[in-house]
């Protein structure tokens, strides 16, 4: 039977995540007892938080194992509004919250209810992997709009009003930013939510990274201003802050309308995130959590530690990064470069190091690294790429 010819024409233009290709590589030849370093997804190496592990064992003992509403237990969703409320001084009511399977769920159920076949949704490159497929997986239309190594990794405000049209529905912006790491300035957030205002437009915030910014303070763009408010929609989780990826929990924040029909679609597909994993999440949200400002200062000191290696390395250009935990490296003027991609591939095989190619990011003549990753296998990781640049 030729399976090619009954699956939906939207996959062909759909690309893997390159990501979670290059990392179960690195493990595959990891679990042949080759001493593969990877740095390649982005998931903290420390352990979820004791308290956190302590509440979902009490509330699997308590019975609060079966389903719960769809867009996610109440005491959750008002504690993610204190959150913000706290934070950034933005008031959301619980109706305008939904609870999923981690953020990324919510950002493809987003893109599923706002977009229309032929609906333009302005990324900016480089930019996570996932956002092109989504919008395209909704009929969407992306328009890249770069912003390489020379503007800090943030597009020009005249590049990105040059993208719009008749047909852009949204903006995604994605700040601390994956994978360059880039904060966005207050005031270009302020102009771009501008922009938004005066074109009629969505913002699409992904904050996943809001807790981990190391130089100057993270901007939430709905807490701008209120007309900026009511037309952003925020992304947020405990994945990274928590170092809990595989708990699957993160929300979206936004106007009701949105939110509700976000809701309406979650309810046929998912329907409610794990009930554990939300009263881990509640947990995480409300206590003092020690641990949390611990993994904050890890990572400044991994950043700083690796941001030195690799800046003496001979064709390497890099900015240091103010906030997540990646390393974005522009190699375009290494010796022997032909692309990132070949690159990386002959990092892996002869130095036994995973990095993924700026291709995946929409970002040829750079690669990634994550340095959420112990201290050791940093500067033995940077000592392996300084040999491998040395022989080129």
């Amino acid at each position: 039977m030729d399976y090619q010819k009954l699956m939906a024409a939207r996959m062909a233009q759909l690309a893997p995540s390159a990501t979670l290709r290059i990392n179960a590589l690195a493990k595959e030849l990891q679990s042949q007892g080759k001493p593969v370093l990877s740095f390649a997804t982005g998931e903290p190496d420390f352990p979820t938080p004791p308290q956190i592990i302590a509440a979902a064992e009490v509330a699997m003992r308590s019975g609060k194992t079966k389903y719960t509403a769809t867009p996610g237990i109440p005491e959750l969703r008002r504690a993610v509004a204190d959150r913000f409320r706290r934070n950034y001084q933005v008031d959301y009511e619980p109706a305008e919250i939904i609870i999923g399977a981690g953020g990324k769920q919510e950002l493809y159920n987003l893109c599923q209810v706002i977009l229309n076949p032929g609906d333009e949704v302005i990324i900016f490159s480089p930019y996570w992997v996932s956002y092109p497929e989504m919008v395209k997986l909704a009929g969407g239309i992306p328009v890249i709009v770069e912003g390489g190594i020379e503007t800090g990794f943030v597009p020009t405000l005249a590049a990105v009003e040059a993208a719009i049209t008749k047909r852009t529905k949204a903006i995604i912006v994605n700040s601390p930013n994956n994978p360059t790491g880039a904060v966005y300035p207050r005031d270009y957030l302020q102009a771009l939510g501008q922009l938004a205002v005066n074109y009629n437009l969505l913002l699409v915030s992904d904050e996943i990274y809001d807790d981990l910014v190391y130089d100057g303070a993270h901007t939430c763009i709905a807490a701008l201003s209120p007309e900026i408010r009511e037309r952003t929609i925020t992304i947020g989780g405990v994945s990274k802050s928590f170092s809990m990826t595989g708990w699957r929990l993160g929300w979206a924040a936004g106007p009701a309308p949105i939110i509700k029909a976000m809701t309406d679609l979650q309810s046929h597909s998912t329907s409610n995130p794990s009930s554990i994993s939300q009263y881990a999440a509640l947990a995480g949200l409300t206590q003092d959590i020690p641990e949390l400002a611990m993994m904050q200062a890890a990572f400044r000191r991994r950043r700083d530690l690796m941001f030195e290696q690799l800046a003496r390395v001979k064709g390497f250009s890099l900015i240091l990064p103010q906030g997540a935990f990646y390393l974005f490296i522009d190699l375009r003027q290494t010796p022997g470069y032909t692309t990132s991609e070949e690159f990386c591939a002959q990092l892996l095989s002869e130095q036994l190091v995973a990095a993924v190619p700026g291709e995946a990011f929409g970002a040829p003549g750079y690669f990634r690294l994550s340095y959420a990753t112990a201290e050791s296998d940093i500067i033995e990781g940077c000592r392996r790429i300084a040999e491998f640049i040395a022989r080129r």
